[in-house]
């Protein structure tokens, strides 16, 4: 084996010779630039590449665009709002709006406390979806069952009604009664709104009307809210319709 890693001195300064070729190639390599400013290309086969790649862009958005559902405008969210296309100034606009214990009733309501555009305005509209049993009550004066609506003062608190307040509506029976103060005190502190209603099993649309004729929620309950971003399971399925699927 000796014979193979013997070397005169003039192989030992073949080989270093060699290895300072192969380095120096090799900075030449990693420092040069090779490439050249010039490139030759069919124009109009690159235009019809890039107009297939636009269409199939276009399918594609298409294909992802957020379907609108039927909505209630006055329960918009942020990031509802930021899917519809508002901006953060009109979405405040509305939740500043709707921390007073007022309602948007018509698109043109809508438009007036959001001052969106008309053409947003015209977008969304065909969605939006007003319950036919939410009453202005301070400003209604409509005929309800021969009798005139009363006034937000005149009204029962519908977080302090007992079960035999809430019998003395004609449709509203033992049964129902009990339900709806049940239901209202899985709550501390009873119903945020009106709205809330709809939730209790059995309740018709017709019997909704006549009890908020004479019933409406005048102590809504504090809300403590939850930092999204930090909140755990525990905490979300405390909130009215999420479970710990969703």
């Amino acid at each position: 084996m000796k014979s193979h890693f013997r070397f005169t001195r003039g192989q030992r300064n073949g080989i270093f010779l060699l290895l300072a070729i192969i380095l120096m190639l090799q900075c030449v390599y990693v420092f040069s630039d090779f490439s050249t400013e010039e490139v030759f290309a069919d124009r109009s086969r690159v235009l019809q590449f890039q107009n297939e790649i636009d269409s199939l862009k276009r399918i594609e958005a298409a294909k992802s665009k957020r379907e609108i559902y039927p909505f209630n405008p006055n329960f918009i969210t942020d990031y509802k709002g930021y899917t519809l296309g508002m901006s953060i100034e009109e979405i405040d606009r509305l939740h500043k709006f709707r921390a007073t214990q007022k309602w948007v009733n018509t698109a043109e309501d809508f438009q007036k406390v959001t001052k969106i555009s008309d053409s947003l305005l015209n977008e969304l509209s065909p969605y939006f979806k007003f319950p036919d049993w939410i009453i202005n009550s301070r400003s209604k004066t409509d005929v309800v069952y021969g009798n005139q609506a009363k006034t937000f003062n005149q009204k029962q608190d519908l977080n302090k009604a007992s079960v035999n307040d809430l019998q003395k509506v004609n449709g509203i029976g033992k049964v129902l009664s009990a339900r709806i103060v049940k239901f209202r005190n899985k709550f501390q502190g009873g119903f945020i709104a009106d709205i809330q209603l709809q939730d209790v099993y059995g309740i018709s649309l017709e019997v909704m009307e006549r009890l908020l004729n004479d019933f409406t929620v005048k102590t809504p309950r504090n809300i403590e809210k939850i930092t999204l971003n930090s909140a755990k399971i525990d905490q979300l399925v405390t909130i009215q319709h999420i479970d710990y699927e969703l």
